[in-house]
């Protein structure tokens, strides 16, 4: 995109090549967040995988604020 700019150039002497080093990074994480993944992808999406329980239900309830001051 900006190979024959030499202000470019410059930045990525001092600063680093940001861009590249962002776009490893979120390939990266993609390739963690598919590995770990594969497991709810492959039961689809519904059942734990074998050999692993199913995790409780939430037991918290929700529950009303209690009243605050009047504001008239």
């Amino acid at each position: 995109m900006f190979q024959d700019s030499p202000i470019y150039d410059r930045l990525i002497a001092e600063r680093g090549d940001i861009p590249t080093q962002v776009r490893r990074e979120a390939e990266r994480v993609s390739r963690e967040i598919e590995f770990a993944m594969q497991p709810l992808l492959q039961s689809g999406g519904h059942a734990p995988p074998p050999g692993r329980p199913a995790p409780p239900a939430p037991t918290w309830q929700r529950s009303a604020l209690p009243p605050g001051p009047q504001s008239l």
